[in-house]
């Protein structure tokens, strides 16, 4: 596939082209438009169970749909749910780490399973929940807010916000940890962490999910509030 992004880093949008024939997955919602020759299936990919690991481990669609272009080239628009931007990424030979909600579109080559990262506490609002991008291809990858790129040397380590984190090499390692005691978790604002430590490529997104919905919550009418 070949793709452009618009409209970044804001309100991104994927320009997906596909060859007469080609053919790419992406997760169930995201199209925007498409051309009349192209064609869309529906389906449970990776078979019942591993379509039910990634849907309710990993927060993501029971079903993926496959696009193809017939009688020419065709155009796809992808968009995620959320303002933010949109990478594409080249799938390491390793694999590839990406936070749940954040796999948009990928090459056929490419399988997504669910991998959990953390589990969460009762204290700590976000826990880590994580895709595993691997095979051949490359895939466009979606985040809330402006994504913001590090490339961590062999040994070095970076904390980051799980709400923050988008996608990091699977050869790094990464511990998730509670941050401070339990003062510093009820009071502070944080949660939950991840330590990474490179070798390795690091994306990170300048807004996070949880924080939104923290601040859209209070502001929701509730009934005695009418009364």
């Amino acid at each position: 596939m070949r793709s452009e992004v618009l409209y970044r880093p804001a309100f991104a949008v994927a320009r997906v082209t596909l060859g007469d024939g080609e053919t790419v997955r992406a997760e169930a919602g995201a199209m925007v438009s498409m051309s009349a020759n192209v064609g869309i299936e529906t389906s449970a990919t990776g078979g019942f169970m591993k379509s039910l690991k990634r849907s309710v481990l990993g927060g993501e669609s029971f079903f993926l749909n496959t696009f193809r272009a017939s009688g020419g080239e065709g155009e796809v628009l992808f968009a995620p749910p959320l303002a933010g931007d949109i990478v594409m990424l080249d799938i390491p030979t390793q694999g590839l780490m990406v936070q749940s909600g954040s796999f948009l579109v990928g090459d056929m080559g490419i399988d997504v399973d669910t991998k959990w990262g953390g589990a969460k506490s009762f204290f700590a609002s976000e826990g880590l929940i994580l895709l595993r991008l691997s095979g051949q291809g490359q895939a466009l990858v979606s985040s809330y807010g402006a994504i913001h790129e590090m490339t961590l040397a062999a040994g070095e380590r970076y904390t980051v916000d799980t709400g923050h984190l988008v996608a990091f090499d699977q050869t790094m390692q990464f511990n998730v940890r509670r941050v401070g005691g339990l003062k510093s978790t009820l009071f502070s604002g944080e949660g939950l962490v991840v330590d990474i430590q490179g070798p390795g490529k690091l994306l990170m997104q300048t807004r996070s999910p949880g924080d939104l919905l923290a601040w859209i919550i209070p502001q929701i009418p509730r009934d005695h509030d009418n009364n």
